[in-house]
This record gives C-alpha cells, structure tokens and sequence, in this order.
C-alpha cells in the first residue's frame, strides 16, 4: 500500500516535515499509542463511520497514521467525515476545514506546503479554487468539531451520517 499524499515520495519535504512533527510531540509528551486498528475497523458493519474509514483506506490504497498525536493519526477520519478526497486538492481542503475548527500552526504550514504541491503540478493547479478552500474553512468554523479532542472511536460502529450530524459537518 502506499502512504498518504502529504508523506509520499512525491513529496519529501512534506515527509520531513511530518517526521519533524513527531519528534517535536514526542518531546512534549504528546505522542499516543496507535489509535487506529484496520482489522476492527473491517469488522464493523457497512454504512458505519469505521467501516466508511477503512474503506476511504482501502479506495485510495493507504495505511493509516500509527505513530504521532491523536491529531496526526486520526487525520483519514477527517477525511471521511468531511467527505474530501485523498488527492492534493483534497488534502488542501482538510487542513482548511481544520482551520476553521481550530486553528493548529502545523496544519497552516502543511496546507502551505500541499499548496505548493499543488501549484506545481498542472492538472491539480487547473482544478484548485481557492472557493474550495473557502468553503472547506467554513464547514470546519461552523462544526461542533474539535480536532484535539474528539474521539472516533466511541462513534465508528455509528451511521457516518449520524457521526456528520453529530460534529454539524453536513455538507
């Protein structure tokens, strides 16, 4: 399988600076244990949000985050709750949607950097907005959502609508 598009190949500087973000939680004693298990989340039933998370990791042929903050490796069920792709674009659109949740420094810097990815590929940098990006900061302000805090894993055998309903993410 193949990691994320903010820690591919493609784009090493986005790795590093994700590594860099590790060490620096680690020695704030931020890191937790991995979160994150998809075999219980395969077991869950169809329609629920875990189920909807291990499939959103299925699609796009990625593994989840297992090492960081909860932040970090909860970042596909933003994803799934928001209903962004896994592409650049999408990508973009997550750390905008964090944003306007909460506002993290690390999430401005790697939405710059995803920018940059994006503006240096021409197929991506024809279909971005900026209206997107907009709209993405507006669903995260207008959410009962709280990056740091919530808890995916008490809601994943509920309904992803009923989950979308709960953190007011309903597009």
């Amino acid at each position: 399988m193949q990691s994320h598009i903010i820690s591919s190949n493609a784009t090493p500087h986005i790795q590093k600076f994700l590594d860099l973000l590790d060490c620096f939680t680690a020695a704030q004693g931020k890191n937790v244990p991995q979160i994150v298990y998809v075999e219980q989340l395969r077991s869950l039933n169809g329609g629920t949000f875990g189920k909807a998370w291990v499939d959103f990791l299925d699609a796009h042929n990625l593994q989840p985050f297992t090492t960081g903050f909860r932040r970090k490796q909860l970042h596909d069920g933003v994803h799934v709750l928001t209903g962004y792709g896994a592409d650049p674009i999408g990508e973009a659109e997550v750390q905008a949607f964090l944003l306007g949740a909460k506002f993290g420094v690390f999430n401005f810097l790697l939405g710059i950097a995803i920018l940059k990815v994006i503006y240096q590929n021409p197929d991506y940098r024809q279909e971005f907005t900026w209206k997107r990006l907009q709209q993405a900061y507006q669903l995260g302000r207008h959410s009962n959502f709280d990056p740091d805090t919530w808890q995916p894993e008490l809601v994943w055998h509920l309904p992803l609508t009923e989950v979308q309903t709960i953190f007011s993410v309903n597009k």
